[in-house]
């Protein structure tokens, strides 16, 4: 099979991160744009991919793309596609995808109208009038923006945020690709050590020690397009493989401390699913009065924002005591916090060294870089 033409969709904010992960897989013709990284490569960088990247949300295949500014056009590029050559004649392909300033405005009307257009085509090439669709899932995506029109199949199947070691979370649980982003953002190489006060389920020191260990975040989940009958399966063992020789031993210091006892407990039966227990220490601890005995260190956290009113203030006062207790640390050590609060600086008593704009979920917030 020739060249494939890969999109991985990011949260705004991590595409330069996540670009520099394809770059570490060797991975040619890598760009980053809004949202989303592109690059190209082949058949066995479709497991290595899946299996390796922290801050994707999902790894797509691109088919094509052109201009469709009426529904026709829509149909007759849909349908010049080449579709049989991934869906084969018993494969499932339900549609879903999304329209940005197009005049195909209607997303059920662009639906309807990418899947009858599959379905002529691959009816055509196979000689049948009605496809079965009993066999495995091709997920087909869409994307039109202005006038272009993207067709994708989704490899990955759930988000690649499902790492498979979260089976549940505590109230409002940070993403596991963005908290990934801010480790790397923080450019923690498990050296030093590494503390979050507010942990919550353990998803910030949980990533750090798969990243500290390098270990790839996908190997304890699985994923769409390993049912796929044109992609060997020894691809995808032999993607699996590169990634465990890749894998570091050695202890690190990473601690998360949380003041609710059942959030701890949750992170450590998280940090056991992801086969990291041996390296993260939970504790229940009061953030207010965090300290950390050695001279240097980083901590990446992501407190409570404060969405709602009453809650605002009381995140206000948790920043004004957590900034106190900040105050007590040497200057070595370095803090990357995550919040949406406006006038976290105000309250946390400092200006920080930078920021960078983060997206967590639909919420704007700023990563608070204190160096």
């Amino acid at each position: 099979m020739s060249e494939l033409q890969f999109t991985i969709p990011t949260l705004f904010g991590l595409e330069g991160v996540c670009a520099d992960e394809v770059r570490r897989l060797n991975l040619p013709k890598v760009t980053a744009e809004n949202g989303r990284v592109l690059c190209t490569g082949s058949e066995q960088d479709l497991p290595r991919l899946n299996l390796n990247v922290r801050t994707g949300e999902r790894v797509l295949l691109a088919l094509g793309n052109f201009l469709a500014r009426d529904f026709d056009a829509l149909f007759e590029g849909v349908r010049a596609l080449p579709w049989e050559r991934f869906i084969p004649r018993d494969g499932q392909f339900p549609v879903k995808g999304h329209c940005l300033n197009s005049a195909l405005h209607s997303v059920p009307a662009c639906q309807s109208i990418v899947k009858k257009a599959i379905a002529a085509r691959l009816g055509g090439k196979y000689g049948l009038s009605t496809l079965p669709e009993t066999g495995a899932l091709y997920q087909v995506q869409f994307s039109i923006m202005g006038d272009e029109a993207v067709l994708m199949l989704d490899t990955s199947g759930p988000g690649l945020h499902k790492r498979g070691y979260r089976a549940q979370g505590v109230a409002a649980p940070l993403r596991e690709t963005l908290a990934a982003g801010m480790v790397l953002l923080s450019r923690y190489k498990g050296r030093d050590p590494l503390c979050d006060p507010f942990c919550g389920s353990g998803t910030i020191p949980i990533e750090a020690a798969l990243i500290a260990r390098n270990r790839a975040p996908g190997l304890n989940r699985s994923f769409s397009a390993q049912k796929w009958s044109w992609l060997e399966k020894e691809l995808w063992l032999r993607a699996a493989d590169e990634a465990m020789d890749r894998e570091f031993d050695g202890s690190y210091e990473i601690w998360g401390g949380d003041i609710d006892p059942e959030a701890v407990a949750l992170a450590k039966h998280n940090a056991a699913l992801a086969e990291v227990d041996d390296l993260v220490r939970f504790e229940t601890s009061d953030a207010t009065q965090f300290h950390w005995g050695g001279l240097y260190g980083r901590v990446v956290t992501n407190p409570p924002y404060g969405e709602r009113v009453m809650e605002r203030k009381e995140a206000e006062e948790l920043y004004r005591a957590f900034g106190r207790a900040w105050n007590k640390f040497p200057e070595s050590w370095k803090l990357y916090l995550l919040s949406s609060h406006t006038e976290f600086e105000r309250t946390f008593g400092k200006r920080a060294d930078k920021k960078r704009k983060l997206y967590n979920g639909m919420l704007k917030c700023d990563l608070f870089m204190y160096l």
